[in-house]
């Protein structure tokens, strides 16, 4: 294999070097090492473009690598590439390692870079807590920051900058992203709002009390208070379902003015999610983060990225309003 003694930022190239070495490794380190001559046109094109993307490193030597280690060769050049600097800093106890992030710039102790499990990408811990951060105020589950890349985060692995109340919202939003939104149930008490999945609150329920079976009461799995799973209320007893949908056409008073607001704004309920949704700007096709797809005018279910209604797609006041707040 080529093996780039200093580092550059060439992820693409060594990827694609990667294919040839696959493909015709025996053959072409015959070839690199002038003891064989290229005997088809595929052949000459490809060492051509070898020879290309080797004047792009300070060295490149040629090795032998038993098959099965190809993939750990592989992770070691990545690694070794996803830090565009890597340089010795003299301190009071002799040298130390440092690396460049690729997103501050800064360089910092390499003991203070994170590398992402699956992938080996490097940043430093300050910018990995700024993307986790952010990526979970979106209610999103953060993925490794480099462009195009889909590995996902442990959550284990990010303890190491993350502080406590970080790592118990990306533990939330695991939890979330486990259970389908259909299936999710929120405990109603405020002091409690645990999540659990229905078939999780319903097992849990029958195992711990017999009283309620074939109605919509359930137990909290964590603070084992009674609700109604139908009417997302404190359990009420002295009332069937549909009597206290009747009575009680809001949960609460909060939840009254909720509704209001959300009339008076034109705020859009997602069918799948029930999460309201507003537009700030943009068009009004509507990605939920519960992954539902809706047209934000008439609530219609856009399917394959397309619209069931007539409704137009956007309103050109609502971008030249986006582009006047940027």
């Amino acid at each position: 294999m080529l093996c780039p003694f200093i580092p550059s930022n060439l992820q693409q190239m060594w990827s694609f070097l990667y294919i040839i070495l696959q493909r015709v490794l025996p053959t072409l380190l015959m070839i690199l090492t002038g003891k064989r001559r290229p005997t088809n046109n595929t052949t000459v094109t490809l060492v051509v473009q070898l020879n290309l993307i080797q004047r792009k490193f300070a060295y490149c030597g040629a090795y032998l690598v038993r098959q099965n280690d190809i993939m750990f060769a592989y992770k070691l050049a990545r690694d070794a590439i996803s830090s565009q600097v890597t340089r010795f800093a003299e301190n009071s106890s002799g040298k130390t390692l440092l690396e460049q992030c690729t997103i501050c710039f800064d360089s910092s102790n390499s003991g203070q870079m994170f590398s992402v499990n699956k992938c080996l990408h490097r940043y430093c811990y300050s910018c990995m807590r700024k993307h986790v951060e952010a990526k979970l105020l979106q209610a999103q589950l953060p993925k490794c920051p480099h462009e195009g890349c889909k590995s996902h985060l442990e959550i284990e692995c990010c303890k190491k900058f993350l502080n406590q109340e970080l790592y118990d919202i990306m533990s939330l939003r695991i939890r979330e992203a486990s259970i389908p939104p259909t299936e999710k149930v929120y405990c109603p008490f405020s002091n409690c709002s645990a999540l659990m999945s229905k078939s999780e609150v319903k097992e849990y329920t029958a195992t711990s009390s017999a009283a309620g079976q074939g109605t919509g009461m359930r137990k909290c799995v964590k603070c084992r208070r009674l609700f109604c799973v139908n009417c997302k209320v404190p359990w009420h007893d002295k009332f069937t379902c549909s009597d206290y949908k009747r009575y009680y056409p809001s949960r609460s008073a909060s939840e009254a003015k909720l509704k209001d607001l959300a009339s008076r704004n034109h705020w859009r309920q997602c069918i799948k999610c029930k999460n309201l949704v507003e537009l700030a700007a943009g068009c009004y096709h509507i990605n939920c983060r519960c992954g539902y797809e809706f047209c934000y005018t008439c609530g219609a279910e856009w399917i394959k990225k397309k619209p069931t209604c007539n409704c137009p797609i956007w309103d050109e006041r609502n971008i030249i309003d986006a582009r006047r707040r940027n």
